[in-house]
């Protein structure tokens, strides 16, 4: 049939090997026609959909860096994408990008008509007098095209007609171009076309103006991302040349080995186009670094891993009326799920089902698993931010806050951390050794860090090279430094530690005074603090807590002498989680917020106020269920035998991932939010649990080795309490192995 039919498509994403099935259920007697996206995520996946929905007409816009970590490379997508022009019949018509060069070459892989769009001048229905706007855009037909003599009612109308879109960018001609002629071929009028066009608004997620509050104008372009789409969208945000620009980012995935590249060639188009950036996500920091070595000023740059930072920046952003409204483009993968940003900014949140993608109940209650392994740990970072917000309110605006990150930041991932404490207020980050140091510098992490332990002289000029801060305490250490800050032109920041009472690392208190004195003339140091430690601050028992104002006594009455000698340095800090809690006293210029950061309390007997919450979780999913009979022996040295008939669920995690085997175990675990026990030896990869009482246990089940399941919680104090420890100990010990997903 030709001119106006009743016409089908498939809503969203739902394009793939099963979804596409799903959809075509939507489809009804009235539709004479369907317009069917093909999706590819798998090899043969169109060759099986084009099967299946034998169209008559094929449209290819692109062949993009998509999948790749499935395809691997280019020409392999183009192969899958092809599959498409051959099953395509004699009296079809393929229409392909003439603007794509590997487009262009699948033309003899079809029987059918073919027909090239684009503005390229070897185009069959080709653009030109293309204006690219931050209206939209405008463009005309040219003249002469066979493809219009032969399809369209009034050729010489259509050449001279003029065409307009609200879509943003130079990128979107060939789509328009594609839908040109797919009209013609139906035989739609060529005015109805173009009044279709002019009419036409983006879909959700697909470059989509939005008003944003306090006056921030959005462009939301969420649904997906890859390398092309990123850097078209990129160029949409360009065109607004008169306002503010702010791209905010989120990761791409499913990249392979181009992961890097693909990541970095977009923060060099950031550099060009935009005022200011924000990413979220581990995979976008490379952005922000590409953006930052093509001349982006840092403080232009905002890094983020969560939501609510990424937000409270953004809100910020908001002009006076007499200035231009800043433009936001929003972007990032499915994963990042970007869209919450865009949820969180827009004017009018309420109708967010209504504009944004991803809004059914499924997708707002469903989180991607992204980990390596089928046993992971989740990283609340939004846990993390208000731990710091809630010890920024316990200390008040006047002291700082040190977040400690030794030991990858207790085993929670040091680099997220550290970002997500910065964005809350911490101060500075300190470590155990320059190699943690350096770990975060290379995340470029630019705050102030603090080495709390030894640093070899041998160390000095890498402790310099890095802009790190050094713990010192003797003089050998002082003059490396001096040397290295001679050597480099740099001045090497120092602290200077006091053993009050530790017996750890050290000067005695009588010591202090001369050191500083000695300290002050050797050239290139600049005394930054002062500092002590605790060792029983988290108890309560009366000679603890007399150690402890013993302590803090020796302490103040040092830095007493070193103000009255004029060698008191600006940051003096000693309190850490338990002392911040307890003892108010100690909190002087800044506290080490430590185990309480973590949502961990420092003890039993100083339990952390409300408002703390935990960041770690610890998961596993089930390997395989199985039935053993009575009398059968479980894992090695047939320690364990089973006295009934027994159900046994296998999970992937054991003491090479830091599950502990002796002298002492878990003891349970959770399925199904009821415990689970650990028979058998803990091994080195898998553990064994009898699930007989526990019903429907399945393979893939969640398993929570700490955090909640349902009504039911393994804290890490009662891990630590049955492994006969401290909960310091515990976090710190899961391997890094196991994927830390935030």
């Amino acid at each position: 049939s030709r001119g106006p039919q009743p016409v089908f498509r498939n809503q969203g994403s739902i394009n793939g090997r099963y979804g596409l099935s799903i959809a075509a259920g939507e489809l009804e007697p009235q539709h004479s026609l369907a317009v069917l996206e093909l999706a590819a995520d798998s090899f043969d996946e169109i060759r099986d959909l084009a099967g299946l929905t034998r169209p008559a007409v094929g449209v290819l816009t692109a062949i993009n860096e998509v999948h790749l970590a499935t395809f691997g490379s280019l020409a392999a997508i183009a192969e899958e994408k092809g599959r498409l022009l051959e099953v395509l019949p004699p009296g079809g018509l393929a229409i392909l990008n003439a603007d794509d060069p590997r487009v262009l070459v699948l033309a003899p892989r079809t029987a059918a008509r073919v027909v090239t769009v684009g503005t390229s001048p070897e185009a069959d229905l080709r653009g030109e007098a293309v204006v690219a706007s931050a209206a939209g855009l405008a463009f005309r037909l040219a003249a002469g095209s066979p493809f219009l003599q032969a399809v369209a009612p009034s050729p010489a109308a259509a050449a001279s007609l003029a065409f307009r879109s609200a879509l943003l960018g130079h990128h979107q001609v060939p789509l328009l171009l594609a839908a040109v002629a797919a009209g013609l071929w139906f035989g739609i009028a060529v005015d109805q076309i173009a009044a279709a066009l002019a009419a036409f608004q983006p879909l959700p997620g697909h470059l989509r103006r939005l008003r944003g509050q306090g006056g921030l104008l959005l462009l939301d372009d969420t649904v997906n991302a890859g390398p092309a789409s990123m850097l078209a969208a990129l160029d949409a945000l360009a065109l607004f040349d008169h306002h503010p620009r702010v791209a905010v980012l989120g990761d791409m995935w499913d990249l392979g080995r181009q992961e890097q590249a693909a990541h970095w060639r977009v923060g060099e188009r950031v550099a060009q186009v935009a005022d200011g950036l924000v990413v979220k996500g581990e995979r976008a920091q490379e952005i922000a670094n590409a953006a930052l070595d093509a001349g982006m000023p840092r403080e232009r740059i905002f890094r983020a891993h969560t939501d609510s930072d990424v937000l409270r920046f953004c809100e910020d952003l908001a002009l006076p009326a007499a200035l231009a409204a800043p433009v936001v483009l929003v972007k990032g993968d499915r994963p990042a799920r970007m869209e919450r940003i865009v949820a969180g900014l827009m004017a009018e949140p309420a109708r967010a089902a209504e504009l944004l993608v991803r809004q059914s109940p499924g997708w707002l209650q469903v989180r991607l698993l992204t980990q390596d392994r089928p046993t992971w740990v989740e990283i609340d970072l939004e846990a993390v931010a208000g731990n710091v917000r809630r010890a920024r309110e316990l200390v008040g605006p006047e002291v700082d806050i040190c977040a400690v990150l030794k030991a990858d930041g207790y085993g929670h991932g040091a680099i997220s951390i550290a970002r997500t404490a910065l964005n809350n207020g911490v101060r500075m980050l300190s470590v155990a050794c320059l190699a943690e140091a350096v770990t975060l510098r290379r995340a470029a992490i630019d705050a102030p860090i603090l080495v709390l332990g030894y640093t070899p002289a041998w160390q000095a000029r890498d402790t310099l090279r890095h802009d790190i801060t050094a713990t010192v305490y003797d003089l050998d250490l002082a003059r490396a430094l001096s040397q290295a800050s001679a050597d480099l032109n740099r001045p090497a920041r120092v602290h200077v530690k006091v053993d009050t009472g530790m017996g750890r690392l050290g000067l005695q208190p009588d010591q202090v005074l001369p050191f500083m004195q000695e300290l002050v003339t050797i050239p290139g140091l600049a005394i930054e603090g002062l500092f002590t430690h605790f060792s029983v601050a988290d108890s309560l028992q009366p000679e603890h807590l007399a150690h402890t104002r013993s302590q803090l006594d020796q302490f103040q009455h040092l830095l007493a002498r070193l103000t009255a000698a004029g060698l008191r340095p600006p940051l003096v800090h000693a309190a850490n989680s338990a002392a911040m809690l307890a003892h108010p006293d100690s909190r002087f210029d800044m506290v080490r917020l430590g185990i309480a950061l973590y949502g961990l309390a420092p003890s039993a007997d100083v339990p952390l106020p409300a408002g703390f919450r935990p960041v770690l979780s610890w998961k596993t999913q089930v390997a395989q269920v199985k039935t053993l009979p009575p009398g059968a022996t479980v894992s090695y040295g047939n320690a364990y035998r089973t006295a009934r008939k027994t159900t046994v669920a296998v999970i992937p995690v054991g003491y090479a991932d830091g599950f502990r085997r002796a002298p002492r175990h878990w003891s349970h675990v959770l399925v199904h939010g009821q415990p689970a026990a650990i028979i058998g030896r803990v091994t080195m990869d898998q553990t064994m649990l009898d699930v007989t009482g526990i019903p429907g246990v399945r393979q893939g089940d969640e398993v929570v080795l700490i955090g909640r399941q349902g009504a039911a919680e393994i804290t890490v104090e009662d891990v630590a309490q049955r492994l006969e420890t401290i909960n310091y100990e515990v976090v710190a010990e899961i391997l890094a192995r196991v994927s830390r997903v935030t």
